[in-house]
C-alpha cells in the first residue's frame, strides 16, 4: 500500500492535535482574528470552499487545513519539514477515508469504536490529564466530539478495507515470522529508572524559558537533589515535583533500552549502578535528577508479548499489495472531481510517484513486531 493509504490511522490526527500549537508559536494572528489556530485564520480569511468531492461526500478546504497546520507544527517542533507532496497525501487521505466509509459494516463500525477508543487513550496518555488535553484542542480549534469523529472515520476506514480485501493472518502465519526473523525480537539490555524533571522550555510552544525562569529551576533542582540523596522516597519526590506529566503518577517510572531516550539521559542512566542517583543530567527538556532501580538483561522477547504486533505487521503487508488496485476502483466510480487545480495536479504527480514506487517494489514497510515500552521516547 503506498503512503498516502498506510496513514489512514493517522499520524496527521495526533499532528492537528500535538503539532498546532507548535507552529502556534511562529504563526501571527491577522487582524481582527480573535482565533489564534492558524488553520481558522485562513478559513477567515480565504472562506472554505469545496477542494474535492464525489458521490455522497464533499471535502472542504478546512478540513484539509487542520491536518497541514497541524503536521507542520508537529515537523516545526522537530526541526524539520514536510514534503512537497504532503498536501496532495493529506487530501487524499481524507478522500480515501470518505470512500471506505461508504463500505462500511456494522461490525466495521465495531470495530472501528474499539480502534478509534485506544487512539483517544494513547493520545491522553501524552497529556497526563483529560483537562490538559481538553487545553490543547481548544488551542487548535477542536472540541473532544471532533477529535472523537475524526478517529472513529479514520478506524472505521480501515476495518472496512480490511474486511473488502479479505485480509487473514492466521496464527501460522504469526508464528513463521517470529521463527523465520529472531533477530527482529531480540530485546537488549533496557534501564530501570525514576527520574525528575523541571523543564526550561515551555510545554507547549517548546519556546525556551527566560534566563531568570532557568536559574530559578536550577536552584529548585539541586535543592531536590539534596533531598533525594538524604533519603527522602524518591517516588514521592517526583509525584510532588516532576514536570513531565507522562511519568508523574508512576512516580517518575520508565523502563527503556538504549536509543529510547535522548543521548544525555541515556548515558547517565546506563553508567550507574542499581539505587544510584546521579547528579543533575541537563538535556533539551530541562533539568533531571535519575534514580536507576535496576537493569534487565537482554533476552529474546516471547511470543505472546509479540504476536498482535506481528498480526498488524503482516495484515499491513497483505493490503499494501492489494489496497491500491481497490483505491483506484473505488476512485473511479466514486465520480471524484478534485475542484482546485494546483491540488489536482499535486495529488496526480503524488500518486504516480506511488504507482512508480510500487512497481519497482520499494513501497513495503520496515517491520516493527516489537514495540518500544510506552513512554520510551519522552523522558
Amino acid at each position: 500500500m503506498n503512503k498516502i493509504t498506510r496513514q489512514l490511522l493517522s499520524a496527521a490526527l495526533a499532528g492537528m492535535v500535538l503539532g498546532t500549537a507548535a507552529s502556534q508559536a511562529n504563526t501571527a494572528t491577522p487582524a481582527g482574528i480573535t482565533n489564534g489556530n492558524p488553520a481558522d485564520a485562513m478559513t477567515a480569511l480565504f472562506g472554505d470552499p469545496v477542494v474535492a468531492k464525489g458521490k455522497g461526500f464533499e471535502i472542504k478546504r478546512s478540513a484539509l487545513d487542520q491536518i497541514v497546520v497541524g503536521a507542520k507544527g508537529q515537523a516545526a517542533a522537530a526541526g524539520q519539514q514536510l514534503p512537497s507532496d504532503f498536501e496532495a497525501r493529506a487530501l487524499n487521505q481524507l478522500i480515501t477515508i470518505q470512500l471506505l466509509l461508504q463500505k462500511a459494516t456494522d461490525a466495521d463500525k465495531a470495530a472501528g469504536q474499539k480502534d478509534a477508543d485506544l487512539q483517544y487513550t494513547n493520545i491522553l496518555k501524552h497529556f497526563g490529564s483529560e483537562e490538559a488535553f481538553t487545553r490543547q484542542l481548544k488551542a487548535v480549534g477542536m472540541t473532544m466530539a471532533d477529535l472523537r469523529t475524526k478517529a472513529f472515520q479514520e478506524s472505521v476506514a480501515k476495518a472496512a478495507l480490511q474486511r473488502e480485501l479479505s485480509v487473514v493472518v492466521t496464527d501460522a502465519d504469526v508464528q513463521k515470522l517470529y521463527n523465520d526473523r529472531p533477530a527482529d525480537f531480540e530485546e537488549g539490555e533496557k534501564a530501570h529508572v525514576r527520574h525528575l524533571l523541571l523543564m526550561t522550555m515551555d510545554p507547549t510552544t517548546q519556546a525556551p524559558l527566560s534566563a531568570e525562569q532557568v536559574t530559578a529551576k536550577r536552584q529548585q533542582v539541586d535543592t531536590l537533589l539534596k533531598r533525594a540523596r538524604s533519603g527522602e522516597d524518591f517516588a514521592a519526590l517526583a509525584k510532588q515535583y516532576t514536570e513531565d506529566t507522562g511519568s508523574k503518577e508512576t512516580g517518575g517510572e520508565y523502563t527503556f533500552g538504549r536509543g529510547q531516550m535522548v543521548p544525555e539521559f541515556e548515558a547517565a542512566a546506563f553508567a550507574m549502578t542499581n539505587n544510584q542517583i546521579s547528579d543533575v543530567v541537563i538535556t533539551k527538556y530541562g533539568f533531571h535528577i535519575i534514580k536507576l532501580l535496576d537493569k534487565v538483561p537482554a533476552k529474546k522477547v516471547e511470543l505472546a508479548t509479540v504476536s498482535d504486533d506481528i498480526r498488524k505487521y503482516l495484515i499491513q503487508q497483505k493490503v499494501s499489495k492489494l489496497a491500491p488496485d481497490y483505491i483506484t476502483k473505488l476512485k473511479a466510480s466514486s465520480g471524484l472531481v478534485i475542484e482546485d487545480a494546483d491540488l489536482k495536479a499535486k495529488l496526480d504527480a503524488a500518486e504516480a510517484a506511488a504507482a512508480a514506487a510500487a512497481a519497482a517494489g520499494t513501497t513495503g514497510a520496515a517491520a516493527e513486531p516489537a514495540p518500544a515500552p510506552a513512554g520510551a521516547s519522552k523522558p
